[in-house]
């Protein structure tokens, strides 16, 4: 079957060499491929052009033959005559072409003769007999055309042109990455070509975004750079891949990369067109770049016909005027659910695309936590995660990996801090992603657009200053609407090597972090110097602790507020996993919300007065400025979300206008003061009361500085029990035997005083490691590990604790509250009541049992002296209890007139010490967690 009738009209697609063109004829149907055809001048040849088989060299005249044809016919309609073709399609054509002649429509071009005329083909048969020609379409026309070949050719003989010149031009094709680096193509093409452009031609069209294109820019000759070749990629838009089908196994095309190849092919191949350069791709071979067009944008046509997608990579490399146009095309692409995007859909929200709120906390250099505009911030629930749409922030490290931060990621999270926190925002949500948060669990993020005043994208201020960079996004993923907005933010950021941008070496600032006791310690005396000074409130523990970063200082320090107690609020999931979460107080969390809805990250003005024996340091907040300075201690209290310290109330210390704060509170029933106040019972288990005595006794045992073991003096079962206890050793000697060994038996165990080896009662307290057992010797009061087989033995039951009660007693300091001996001043507490008690006959008051010791008030001389109680009190080492465990002592010994005066006299030596800073108050204030 013939695919080309003898005589008909089609369009140049392209022209292979200076005799041969394919014709593209018309698609059957809308959608179909339109018909193409390879169709060669009859009875003529034209030099070889380069290829691989002639080692990219030209015959001599052949890309002149070349383009002359090109030039003349692309794109254009042609008259054909065919003269030879094969039965099948695919075959070669062989036939004339006829085209009106450029100067004059009037005549026709014979372009077979007027090729031959110009030297750029010649006949196949030079000086032949006509009568040899096959005639099979009538002999005249044949013979006419003949004689018109031998006469066109004579004359470009004569003329020298075309082949005929003395030395016509032989091109050698240079391929890029081969023969010249791309980058050199772009550099010399900005500094020599006119405009920053290079004229090449476009000689193939790989899919609609990939082109191999030729050089044939005069301006670049001096160079070397003429007749050089390389891929372009269309900058900005990325089309689907054309399959190969000379693979094993062949790849197929992703859908619509033909019709996106047809459609850019009709367009530009070979058209000789300006093309604007930027740079590589990864492989530095392939480069990137604009064609531009006379009749308008390609770019833009192919996305908005939905044949490609932006492409995110290569747009970064355009001046952004350039790309609202392929923005535009795009989304209307998008909208029409056009070709490559007939799947899209827009994004789904959870919840409205646009709100106002108030930004709560910023969590990272790109996250905040934003409370809605007509929401009541009563859980932590209503407060929206928001990130910024297409901008990555320097992520913050992790020290319990060992992670560090990125360079810029503290500067970028406090620039973002004080560019929103407090303040009211616009936020517009442009998609939605699923981020991981753990091993197993994610959460659904909103990403969105924030504007903030006249600033209309928080985001694009961060990118513009260096501090942030631009998401680099599949092409089909979602972005930000101001996307082209941040990567022009950026495209100026890197100029200037701004921030991130930067080449110089990244030097992290170093802050001093006071929240180690040790260190706040040493470093508190500089702070309470220092008077008002300014801070950033880094952290809220609860309603009146906090982290606080002092730039001043530079340093971080844990702070509490004086003079008040916030409820506790709910523990954070960290201390729960780690067993130390404490239960919630009422309105422990609503304290805690005030607290951040108020100061959370804001700068603050604070007056340091003390530091507790765990390094927190304490003292007064303010907020606001100017008219608006307020106490926030005070407001807290005045809301009913914090208490006055009772101790404060009663010692005459705290404000009256705190005080007053409080009373209003409790009278209009404000927070705390709603519900029913519920008295705090000390863990006391039942005690015998009995009448007060004073008693002659010895210290047998100290435990802390006011925990001890006593013997009266002269008390008969003392001497009863220490002669029935050398006969038991006289009796049976040093050596162990077997006994029942269980927790709470009373037994016979043997201790070595320095001076000789004696048995003695002995409680077994528990069962320890290595054979041994831990007891305490009931009538001395201290405590032993010791071997169960050959330190044990049974006791005689007539000196068993029913016969002979034991004759050491449990005792306490009344009242008076010392540290343990873990620390410093536990230990000084100790050592200050040996020095003052140990070895001696001392007075002591008993005022009864609670929880199995007695209370003692104790004296070194007579009762009417100053009390051991009182000695250290004075000196920093112990204290008065809090007010309801005063109260509840006096109470359950029935509000004795000794106890009443030691209370007095307690605080009186308490406020002495507090003065003077000693012991424990050398650092000011004791908070609460403190004294628990």
């Amino acid at each position: 079957m013939t695919i080309l009738p003898n005589r008909g009209t089609a369009k140049v697609k392209s022209v292979l060499s200076g005799d041969t063109v394919v014709l593209l004829g018309r698609a059957a149907g809308e959608g179909r491929k339109a018909p193409e055809v390879t169709f060669t001048f009859e009875r003529v040849t034209a030099p070889r052009m380069a290829s691989k088989a002639n080692d990219n060299v030209d015959d001599p005249g052949a890309f002149s033959s070349r383009e002359w044809l090109r030039n003349l016919c692309v794109g254009k309609t042609v008259t054909f005559e065919t003269r030879k073709q094969g039965a099948t399609a695919g075959d070669r054509v062989y036939g004339l072409l006829f085209m009106p002649d450029p100067s004059d429509k009037t005549n026709t071009w014979n372009l077979s003769v007027e090729s031959v005329r110009r030297g750029f083909c010649t006949p196949k048969v030079l000086g032949g007999d006509v009568e040899d020609i096959s005639n099979d379409d009538g002999g005249d026309s044949v013979e006419d055309y003949e004689k018109a070949l031998q006469a066109a050719y004579k004359e470009a003989q004569a003329s020298r042109a075309g082949v005929h010149a003395e030395k016509p031009l032989v091109r050698k094709i240079m391929n890029a990455g081969d023969e010249f680096e791309a980058m050199t193509l772009v550099e010399k093409s900005k500094r020599l070509c006119t405009n920053g452009s290079v004229t090449c031609v476009i000689e193939y069209v790989f899919d609609g975004s990939r082109f191999r294109c030729i050089v044939t820019d005069p301006e670049l000759e001096s160079a070397g750079l003429l007749y050089g070749s390389f891929t372009l990629i269309l900058a900005g838009v990325a089309c689907p891949r054309v399959g190969n089908p000379r693979l094993n196994p062949p790849t197929p095309s992703e859908p619509y990369a033909e019709e996106a190849r047809d459609f850019v092919e009709l367009r530009l191949l070979q058209r000789e067109l300006k093309i604007s350069l930027y740079g590589t791709d990864k492989s530095g071979v392939c480069l990137v770049g604009t064609v531009h067009h006379p009749r308008g944008n390609i770019g833009a046509e192919i996305l908005k016909n939905g044949l490609g997608r932006i492409s995110d990579w290569t747009i970064r490399m355009m001046s952004p005027v350039d790309v609202p146009p392929l923005r535009i095309a795009e989304n209307a692409a998008k909208r029409s659910t056009l070709k490559v995007f007939e799947s899209y859909a827009p994004p789904k929200l959870t919840g409205a695309s646009e709100f106002m709120g108030t930004v709560v906390e910023v969590i990272s250099g790109d996250t905040l936590l934003i409370l809605s505009s007509g929401e009541v911030y009563d859980d932590e629930s209503k407060l929206k995660k928001i990130s910024l749409a297409s901008v990555r922030a320097p992520r913050a490290g992790n020290e319990k990996t060992g992670k560090p931060d990125e360079p810029y990621a503290s500067e970028c999270k406090d620039r973002l801090r004080v560019l929103t926190v407090g303040k009211s925002a616009k936020v517009n949500v442009h998609y939605e992603k699923e981020i991981p948060v753990g091993p197993d669990r994610t959460e659904k993020r909103q990403f969105g657009t924030i504007s903030i005043g006249k600033r209309e994208d928080i985001g694009e201020v961060l990118v513009a200053e260096g501090l942030a960079s631009t998401q680099r996004h599949r092409d089909d993923d979602e972005k930000s609407a101001r996307y082209d907005d941040l990567v022009a933010a950026e495209s100026i950021a890197k100029a200037a090597n701004k921030g991130v941008h930067s080449d110089s070496d990244y030097k992290k600032k170093t802050i001093n972090d006071l929240s180690d006791p040790k260190k706040a310690k040493t470093h508190s005396g500089s702070l309470i110097r220092l008077g008002n000074t300014k801070a950033i409130v880094d952290y809220v523990f609860n309603g009146s602790r906090f982290k606080l970063f002092v730039p001043s200082e530079n340093c971080y320090i844990t702070f509490a507020l004086s003079n008040i107690r916030c409820p506790q609020p709910s523990p954070n999931p960290g201390a729960i996993s780690r067993g130390q979460a404490k239960a919630a107080e009422p309105f422990g969390d609503a304290s805690k919300r005030h607290s951040r809805m108020t100061v959370l990250q804001r700068q603050v003005e604070i007056f340091c007065n003390g530091v507790t024996q765990g390094g927190v340091i304490t003292g007064d907040l303010f907020v606001g400025t100017g008219g608006q300075r307020r106490d926030f201690a005070i407001e807290l209290v005045a809301s009913g979300l914090a208490t006055v310290d009772q101790r404060k109330i009663d010692y005459g210390e705290a404000p009256k206008i705190m005080v007053d704060s409080q009373t209003a509170a409790q009278n209009n029933k404000l927070g705390i003061w709603s519900v029913q106040q519920v008295s705090k019972e000390p863990k006391v288990k039942a005690y015998e009361k009995g009448d007060e005595k004073i008693v002659d006794i010895q210290i047998s045992e100290i435990r802390s500085g006011n925990h001890f073991f006593f013997r009266v003096v002269d008390d008969e079962s003392a001497k009863v029990i220490d002669d029935s206890m050398k006969i038991f050793t006289d009796t049976n000697g040093t050596d162990g035997a077997p006994c029942d060994v269980k927790v709470g038996k009373v037994v016979a165990a043997l201790f070595n005083d320095g001076a000789t080896t004696s048995w003695y009662r002995a409680k077994i307290i528990e069962k320890a490691a290595k054979g041994k057992v831990k007891v305490l010797f009931i009538d001395h009061g201290n405590v032993a590990a010791v071997a169960q087989a050959t330190h044990l033995r049974p006791l005689d039951m007539s000196l068993g604790t029913d016969r002979i009660p034991a004759v050491a007693k449990e005792a306490q300091l009344a009242l008076a509250k010392v540290r343990p001996l873990e620390q410093d001043d536990g230990i000084d507490a100790a050592r200050m009541f040996q020095g003052m008690a140990w070895g001696k006959d001392l007075k002591a008051r008993l005022h009864g049992e609670i929880e199995g010791k007695v209370l003692v008030t104790l004296y070194d001389t007579d009762v009417d002296s100053p009390s051991i109680n009182e000695k250290l009190t004075e000196e920093g080492l112990a204290r008065i209890g809090k007010r309801h465990e005063v109260f509840e002592v006096l109470d359950r010994m029935g509000n004795s007139d000794s106890l009443g005066k030691l209370v007095k006299d307690l605080k009186e030596a308490q406020e002495k010490a507090r003065k003077s800073r000693k012991g424990m108050w050398i650092y000011g204030e004791i908070p609460e967690e403190d004294e628990e």
